[in-house]
């Protein structure tokens, strides 16, 4: 079973869950989805997540969810969303889908913690819960989640808990917060792996900050994987030029109310699911939306290929 660590690098995708028009699991397109991920460049898979429709999950979908992409991912590692506003639903699904293989669980605070004290004994409470054999992901996601973190609070929770072994860092703005916390590691603080999410909008910067690759779920993977490639590489214009083709697009899912929508429209067009639908409730594309989706994909058609 390959697990997340500290070190771990590259892309993880934040997948969708495929359903069918009638609001079912759609057990194929978790497949084909997998495939689809994979062959784009994904480096690992993150399930289950607020962009994953995880609420609008029973507890049985949820491990049902896990078992299929575990299936499929092969050795690929495979990280589940666990967040719940309850910790004996985080316990019971963390055991489930570890039991499964996963390589990890992710944990978003809940909305009503306020102080730094509250927070940090928030995170205590869940390895506990989970066990100090859990591979966790911290979800920093204040635009959602509320909860301000701030970089002196991440590091205490990460000193006090080895078991905490990733940042998945979503603050806005939190460019500086990478640089922060990779200077204390500089200065010896243990290091933890941090991949960014908020759909690829700040890559190029968050790389040249120090991220470790991206765990988001942009439509377009390819671009991620092949944005953290040259940024490693050093190829940092290379990296821009290919971003920039791609920003429109990452600019319009990240619409807060549509921005599910059109990403599984993307994916739906792309072939990587067989049908955009959400499970209620949830926000459609209008025909307008579905026009402007439609072109700025062909804009970046025509500027990839004035790349290649």
């Amino acid at each position: 079973m390959v697990q997340i660590t500290a070190d771990t690098k590259g892309v993880f995708v934040i997948a969708v869950t495929p359903f069918t028009e009638t609001g079912a699991l759609d057990h194929d397109s978790i497949d084909r989805m997998v495939d689809f991920y994979m062959d784009k460049g994904a480096d690992g898979l993150t399930i289950l997540g607020m962009m994953g429709e995880a609420p609008k999950l029973t507890q049985a979908e949820s491990i049902e969810v896990t078992r299929l992409t575990l299936a499929r991912a092969g050795e690929k590692p495979v990280v589940v969303g666990v967040s719940a506003p309850g910790l004996a639903a985080i316990g019971e699904l963390t055991k489930a889908v570890m039991d499964l293989g996963a390589a990890g669980v992710m944990v978003a605070p809940p909305s009503s913690l306020r102080t730094d004290d509250q927070i940090i004994g928030y995170y205590r409470t869940v390895v506990e819960t989970v066990g100090t054999d859990v591979p966790v992901v911290l979800q920093d996601f204040p635009l959602v989640t509320n909860v301000q973190i701030s970089t002196k609070t991440l590091g205490a929770i990460f000193e006090e808990h080895a078991s905490i072994v990733m940042l998945k860092h979503e603050d806005w703005p939190g460019l500086q917060k990478i640089s922060e916390l990779r200077q204390a590691e500089a200065r010896g603080r243990r290091r933890v792996s941090i991949l960014c999410g908020n759909a690829g909008a700040f890559l190029t910067e968050e790389m040249q900050r120090g991220a470790d690759g991206a765990m988001t779920g942009f439509a377009y993977p390819e671009m991620m994987a092949d944005v953290v490639r040259l940024s490693n590489a050093g190829e940092i214009d290379r990296a821009q030029d290919l971003f920039d083709a791609y920003l429109p697009l990452v600019r319009y899912e990240q619409q807060p109310g549509i921005g599910l929508a059109v990403r599984k429209y993307v994916l739906a067009r792309r072939g990587a699911i067989a049908s955009a639908a959400q499970r209620r409730p949830g926000a459609a594309l209008n025909a307008a939306a579905i026009a402007e989706v439609d072109r700025l994909i062909a804009r970046q058609t025509r500027r990839l290929e004035a790349l290649a």
